[in-house]
């Protein structure tokens, strides 16, 4: 989210009920960089089209993870981009989860494809031999036949473990990773993955089923907790957080 941009259009806040008052030190962090910040509904997405979106995902959160796949099932919203943080119970920014993007399953091929093009993903496999990592229980072969379509080689792993150890032996160019994988989440892997020199800086796309039942979004929210422990960002860390997404 380029910091220029923020002159001329809003982030969203979403996730946060409101007249709690949760998202005072979120807003309080961007204005900080000169972004200009608004609690809002999804109702108005289409309409209003901000710059991006920052979504609550945290058990306090008013339905934060049924607000993701509302968003980036729909496809006059999926493109808008999303960043996941942590707000504690009085809105401490507790932790924030930067992904490349997100797409639902069943895989749309042609919006995959597209996806990677406008990021500039695609053109690098026209010049060299990449490889792009899927790691699903699932084993996802329509969105592997689309990435490879796209001139990339794609291994696959069907645990964070399995994935974890591909990465420490050969670089990987991006990774596609089911939400809830058998033995971790897809942000607990991305925490690994950040600490592996071969991994630390690759794109990861979040792959998510076009719903979630109660109980698993309740799971995702804890295993989200578990991940933050209590911690709270300062202004500059969570900021940090922006500028690695320009």
């Amino acid at each position: 989210m380029p910091e220029h941009m923020a002159l001329g259009r809003e982030l969203w806040i979403l996730g946060v009920k409101p007249g709690e008052g949760r998202e005072e030190q979120l807003c309080s962090y961007l204005a900080t960089s000169g972004y200009r910040c608004r609690l809002e509904r999804v109702e108005n997405l289409e309409a209003g089209r901000p710059l991006g979106i920052i979504l609550d995902i945290s058990p306090y959160s008013d339905d934060g993870w049924g607000l993701l796949l509302k968003i980036k099932g729909d496809p006059a919203l999926r493109t808008i981009p999303v960043l996941l943080v942590f707000l504690s119970e009085k809105g401490k920014v507790g932790g924030v989860f930067p992904v490349a993007g997100f797409f639902t399953l069943p895989i749309d091929e042609t919006y995959l494809l597209e996806r990677l093009t406008v990021l500039g993903l695609a053109e690098e496999a026209e010049t060299w031999d990449l490889q792009a990592l899927v790691v699903s229980r699932l084993g996802e072969e329509k969105l592997s036949r689309a990435i490879e379509s796209a001139g990339f080689e794609v291994i696959k792993a069907y645990t964070a473990k399995e994935a974890k150890a591909l990465v420490s032996i050969h670089p990987t160019y991006m990774a596609f990773v089911s939400l809830m994988l058998p033995d971790m989440s897809a942000f607990e892997l991305l925490e690994k993955f950040r600490h592996h020199p071969y991994s630390s800086n690759i794109p990861v796309f979040v792959l998510l089923k076009d719903e979630m039942k109660q109980g698993e979004k309740t799971a995702m929210s804890r295993e989200i907790a578990h991940l933050v422990n209590k911690k709270q960002l300062s202004c500059e860390e969570f900021l940090g957080f922006l500028r690695r997404r320009n």
